[in-house]
């Protein structure tokens, strides 16, 4: 079945009405063309492989999405269509045997260097999306197809009508000419992923994160209903992904502009339309993993000497600060604010780089990328917001990271922001002028009261050489510091601030610590750490 712009529209998004309104907001935003345009597309605007069926050819242009996104806002929400119990009813095990064949891959049938190969939908992907390629001016939808997929003798009779695309994955020659490898997905809610050259999946990014860890709203997860996908442009490596989102509270549209390489970055354009006012909003949040570390090693028994996509959170400030928060897996929900105006970036790190730090050979933790968030214009007053979940296993993601503006979204109000993801191994682009803080310790003192916590600083000329030059401002919201000593550690030939204070049993503590230099300058990131019994 092939659908129209209108038959999109009305097949539970939009009522007529609603349709007809989408073609005035459009034809006002200067995205429609002139009668006849349909008529004027080359044929075959659009080339695919053998076996891939495609719907009518429709026109499309920058600021359609967008359109969309406005006029959907304008009409009560309509609930996806979920697919068939069958297809929800799938193992693990048995979602395993069932792939997308890459011989039918999107632009595989041209030179195109970024192809695009599709999920089908089942297990927990409990609603299909629409995917529409995009050449010349011309959108098409890919229509589903079983045959699209390869499946072994494992995998059960299941209707074919029951189940339809979960998302797809970007593939190009990031590692090696002439073999095409997946470095970015797209499926689940407005979930997304990538690598860049040499790293294997970890965390995850959000589109949009709508009432996390409000205390008086359950959180909502907003969905990408429809994807356009770009064919590439011979020699020109970036990937152009557009992205239709809806949920019960708003609508929204993206574009992402995604380079792969030893960096992979992502430019990502998004203006979203409330349907209600939301005070408690997630821009460019990251989803992550943290089991354990050097920090928490004792609460584990497990051979490993770490469990971690990220180890902590990066933030540079709108003044000028550099933030180290190393991250917990705490006994309950804990919720930190750090709040600042106009941030230069944030981001959940993955600095712990050796394989010994992990000594899992399977899992290669040591692999998994960093996602550094750099806002673009002015994204004014709010917070970066930490959560962290209690987790006893790795399957779970239990961090989650984002920005919160400290003005809410009205209803019927218009809402853009920009901002580039960094996937990299690397430190991400920002002041490099202080040392990084590159592993963090904690346990009782043997000999005397208090518990102890042992910063290291990576080796670092603001550093110097000298200990007796460094100062250690600590503060705690509780308890007494009861010493501090800066030393050399000639295993890094970085410096070492070991802290020790005694602590309440009662309450919660914030510490915070800063390296200065002649009492006048801080050369280290500011290290901080929430502290629970």
């Amino acid at each position: 079945m092939t659908r129209t712009v209108s038959d999109i529209l009305t097949s539970g998004a939009l009522n007529r009405r609603g349709a007809l309104g989408l073609v005035l907001a459009m034809a006002a935003a200067g995205v429609l063309p002139r009668a006849g345009r349909a008529e004027e597309l080359p044929e075959g605007g659009i080339v695919t492989p053998e076996g891939v069926k495609l719907g009518a050819a429709e026109p499309f242009a920058d600021g359609m999405v967008e359109a969309l996104a406005r006029a959907m806002a304008e009409q009560p929400y309509a609930p996806p269509t979920e697919i068939s119990p069958e297809w929800k009813g799938l193992t693990y095990d048995q979602i395993r045997e069932i792939w997308f064949d890459g011989k039918h891959a999107l632009y595989g049938a041209t030179d195109s260097p970024v192809r695009a190969e599709m999920f089908v939908a089942g297990l927990y992907q409990h609603f299909p999306v629409e995917i529409f390629a995009v050449a010349r001016g011309e959108a098409r939808e890919i229509l589903f197809d079983y045959d699209l997929f390869v499946r072994t003798d494992r995998f059960p009779e299941l209707p074919e009508t029951g189940t339809g695309f979960s998302g797809f994955r970007l593939t190009g020659e990031i590692e090696t000419k002439g073999t095409f490898q997946e470095y970015a997905v797209f499926q689940g809610a407005t979930y997304f992923r990538a690598v860049a050259k040499g790293q294997q999946y970890g965390l995850s990014a959000r589109g949009f994160a709508l009432n996390t860890a409000a205390p008086d709203q359950p959180e909502e997860f907003p969905q990408f209903r429809r994807f356009w996908i770009e064919e590439g442009k011979l020699h020109d490596e970036e990937a152009v992904v557009w992205a239709l989102m809806d949920s019960p509270s708003l609508t929204g549209a993206y574009r992402f502009a995604i380079r792969k390489g030893d960096v992979t970055t992502m430019d990502i354009e998004a203006v979203v339309f409330p349907r209600v006012t939301l005070t408690a909003t997630g821009l460019a949040a990251g989803t992550s993993m943290f089991l354990f570390n050097d920090m928490n090693r004792i609460a584990f028994d497990d051979f490993r000497e770490g469990v971690h996509d990220s180890d902590g959170l990066l933030v540079a400030t709108g003044s000028g600060d550099l933030l180290w928060r190393p991250l917990n897996n705490p006994k309950s929900v804990e919720t930190s604010w750090f709040s600042d105006e106009n941030p230069r970036g944030f981001g959940l790190m993955q600095r712990a780089r050796d394989p010994g730090s992990y000594n899992d050979f399977a899992a290669h933790y040591e692999r998994r990328p960093s996602l550094w968030v750099e806002p673009k214009g002015d994204w004014g007053r709010g917070s970066v917001v930490l959560v962290e979940i209690p987790a006893d296993k790795e399957i779970y993601d239990n961090i989650v990271a984002f920005w919160r503006p400290e003005a809410p979204m009205e209803a019927g109000s218009e809402n853009r922001f920009a901002y580039r993801l960094y996937w990299a191994d690397g430190a991400p682009p920002v002041d490099g002028e202080k040392a990084r803080v590159i592993a963090s310790r904690q346990g009782d003192r043997v000999f005397e009261a208090g518990r102890m916590f042992a910063i290291d600083y990576e080796a670092h000329p603001a550093l110097g050489s000298d200990p007796g030059a460094l100062e250690a401002r600590v503060t705690a919201s509780a308890g007494d510091v009861t010493g501090t000593l800066i030393h050399r550690n000639d295993a890094t030939g970085g410096m070492r601030v070991d802290v020790t204070l005694i602590l309440p049993e009662d309450r919660p503590v914030e510490l915070r610590v800063e390296l200065w230099r002649g009492g006048v300058t801080m050369v280290g990131e500011v290290w901080l750490y929430r502290w629970v019994a």
